[in-house]
């Protein structure tokens, strides 16, 4: 059957700005991307790499009487695959302008770059005590991005035009080093990516060549979500838009501190590495996929108590090992 018989869901926000849900092949079923039909006519986030993908944003672009050509601008808040993946198609496609985030620009080698990229990522994992072949699946991973050739980067505190009004650029590390928010005081709409969740929390990773301390980066995040007390916000997931924000943020903040303590009965208990203490974060079974990530937060989270001086690490037979 053809994308227009399986067009994806459609939302009218306001003015000439739309969010469509694009089907994804993860967890979360649907990413959120915006369509602004005011000139420049503006995608914000792309979706991921794979043909139901790009059926699904074809056939939201054709119902907005839009094709691949009229897109001149795409706007991307963070470079993962769910959000960036589409960006080089629709350039090669329309000529469109991709920017993002100048912290984003600089990381983006990791998908224009990937096959020299990757054995640092497995080195990584190795010195937190991750098994042989950890690594593996990420193959498909970048299968699903097709990186933009001509990066515009943004500056924090840039104003960008959507929807006929001027919006600033926010930076909202934390999920992603460079991730970017878009924050129109008007109306205090916010459109936060995947900074903030209504029914999960975003994943909060170090990974190499990270920020070093990914979680302190987005304690301030959601302090900064706090403080701008949204009246709605634009979602990458389980949206396209969500009420009471500052709660949330709140909410998602105080699930971070328990984490934290958990983290440290654990390390007093007895020395461990990452991979390790990620079962005691993420008990239940996971996925190679699933477990990376934990292993990822589980080290932003003993990073975090570290760089505070409440735990020590030392380097034992390879591998990084967290103690008192």
């Amino acid at each position: 059957m053809t994308a227009a018989a399986h067009p994806p869901a459609l939302h009218h926000l306001r003015g000439t700005l739309y969010a469509a849900l694009i089907p994804i092949p993860l967890p979360m079923k649907t990413v959120t991307v915006l369509i602004d039909l005011s000139p420049p006519v503006t995608l914000i986030d792309t979706s991921i790499n794979t043909p139901e993908a790009r059926q699904a944003l074809e056939a939201a672009l054709s119902a907005l009487g839009l094709h691949w050509p009229d897109i001149e601008r795409v706007i991307v808040t963070h470079i993962h695959p769910d959000h960036y993946g589409l960006a080089g198609l629709i350039e090669e496609r329309s000529g469109a302008s991709v920017q993002m985030l100048d912290h984003s620009v600089k990381q983006e080698r990791l998908w224009s770059d990937w096959e020299r990229q990757l054995p640092a990522q497995h080195q990584f994992f190795a010195e937190h005590g991750a098994p042989p072949n950890f690594g593996v699946g990420e193959a498909q991973t970048s299968e699903w991005v097709c990186p933009a050739v001509r990066l515009t980067p943004l500056q924090a505190g840039q104003q960008v035009t959507l929807d006929g009004a001027e919006w600033q650029v926010l930076w909202l590390p934390g999920h992603a080093d460079g991730h970017l928010g878009l924050w129109q005081p008007e109306t205090e709409l916010l459109i936060a990516g995947d900074a903030i969740l209504p029914r999960i929390t975003p994943n909060i990773g170090l990974y190499v060549g990270g920020r070093p301390d990914p979680l302190g980066d987005y304690f301030a995040t959601l302090e900064s979500i706090r403080a701008l007390d949204p009246v709605q916000a634009v979602v990458g997931h389980y949206g396209p838009t969500m009420d009471k924000v500052a709660g949330r943020a709140q909410e998602i903040h105080g699930h971070h501190l328990e984490r934290l303590d958990e983290l440290l009965v654990a390390v007093r208990e007895r020395p461990r590495h990452a991979y390790d203490l990620s079962f005691v974060l993420f008990a239940r079974e996971l996925p190679p996929s699933g477990r990376r990530f934990a292993v990822a937060e589980t080290l932003a989270h003993a990073e975090y108590l570290r760089l505070g001086g409440a735990v020590q690490r030392s380097w034992v037979d390879g591998v990084w090992q967290y103690h008192d």
